[in-house]
């Protein structure tokens, strides 16, 4: 599908998302906590049902009213379970559950894209590797078989968070003391403090011992019941709307929020005031729309982006594209990113969003702005299904087709 924009300025209050990061640690905290636990503002995209068809495979009983999902984790990991998980195209599901996976004792398949699968997973196949674990990489799948226990182990901390946070759900499972022991650079560790911060809700015994050692002790687990803060990820691309015109309140955003695209209104502050340079190593979902709002701005440079390489699609190679229909366009350098300042004209091509829900909710801010359409809006039921009809809400001139 097609949105097609006239320019246009939005007015109005919308509450953001609930957030796709904490409601994929909620789910899972629900499940290894034991106990029935019921969830609210919980936000149906792609991603989300991904992690809870898998929660399903592998036992648990989720039912869903509204936004309120209860989670019975009373056959939760039995050895009958399923062998087939299927991620489709979510890191975070890929990447939470295939250590859960290893400690089944037998082979099981972790099914997606193919895209997803071009995504880094190294560290999981140095870890099978070292402990002598199965791991049979396909072109949409995994095929991993371990038994794993708890204990020492060391993963690499720049390449992505989501490999930690995994292994601590494993570990927590297993029940007994371990340690995780990061090799520095540690990067995006502030969505290591929410995966902490998620499974203490539920009881879990999870700790910094240091800078760069994670303790999980043996702790009894309880229910959790609570409500899915709202998304700073995505209330970016909202709020950056606001820096090129228009007046849009956000809601549903937690001040004392761990989340660590919060980052986001500082930068857009500074991109907004001159020409910052900003480190985007530990945010780096929010590159596309830094990029964008800097394209219309004074420009930019950003570094720590060798990441956006490994995201649904190559983000630094994606946006320069687009930009360059519109008169613009990125300059690369050594882990870093320059956006010039630039004149950014309408164009009678239609952009592409790259099958990435990122790059085409931050090419919608600047097609508000110059007018123009952009494909695949699909995209983003990955992680903002509503994103359109909340625009449309706010008095953005687009139509869908």
């Amino acid at each position: 599908m097609t949105a097609t924009f006239q320019p246009c300025k939005l007015r109005g209050t919308i509450d953001a998302p609930p957030s796709k990061s904490m409601a994929h640690r909620y789910l899972i905290g629900a499940a290894l906590s034991g106990q029935v636990c019921t969830l609210s503002g919980v936000d149906y995209s792609e991603d989300i049902l991904a992690s809870i068809d898998c929660l399903r495979s592998l036992g648990a009983e989720i039912s869903a009213d509204g936004d309120r999902v209860t989670v019975d984790p009373a056959g939760f990991m039995k050895p009958e379970n399923a062998s087939v998980l299927e991620c489709r195209e979510s890191g975070s599901t890929l990447r939470f559950f295939l250590p859960l996976a290893l400690c089944f004792g037998k082979p099981v398949t972790l099914r997606g894209s193919e895209r997803l699968f071009e995504r880094p997973l190294g560290v999981y196949e140095d870890l099978c590797r070292e402990n002598g674990f199965d791991f049979l990489k396909g072109s949409n799948s995994v095929t991993v078989c371990g038994n794993l226990k708890s204990g020492t182990y060391r993963l690499r901390g720049d390449i992505s968070s989501q490999f930690i946070t995994g292994l601590l759900f494993a570990l927590v499972l297993l029940g007994d003391d371990a340690s995780v022991e990061i090799l520095p650079p540690f990067e995006s560790r502030s969505y290591i403090d929410l995966t902490i911060s998620a499974l203490r809700s539920f009881g879990a015994d999870v700790s910094f011992t240091g800078e760069y050692t994670l303790s999980v002790r043996r702790s009894p687990m309880h229910a959790f019941s609570g409500r899915i803060e709202g998304d700073y990820s995505n209330a970016a691309f909202l709020d950056a709307f606001n820096h090129i015109g228009s007046d849009v309140t956000i809601g549903n955003l937690n001040p004392d929020s761990l989340q660590g695209d919060r980052v986001y209104a500082d930068y857009f502050r500074k991109i907004s005031a001159g020409t910052p340079t900003l480190d985007i190593s530990d945010c780096p979902d929010l590159g596309p729309v830094l990029f964008a709002l800097a394209a219309m701005k004074n420009g930019a440079v950003f570094t720590g982006t060798d990441r956006l390489k490994a995201k649904e699609s190559d983000r630094g190679a994606a946006m320069h594209a687009e930009l360059a229909k519109l008169g613009g366009g990125l300059l690369f350098g050594d882990n870093t990113i320059t956006v010039p300042k630039q004149e950014l004209r309408c164009t009678s091509l239609p952009l592409s969003g790259h099958n990435d829900h990122r790059i085409v909710m931050a090419l919608s801010v600047i097609l508000s702005q110059t007018g123009g359409s952009v494909d695949d809006t699909h995209a983003v039921r990955k992680s903002y299904p509503g994103f359109f009809e909340d625009l449309k809400q706010l008095g953005a001139e687009v139509t869908i087709r």
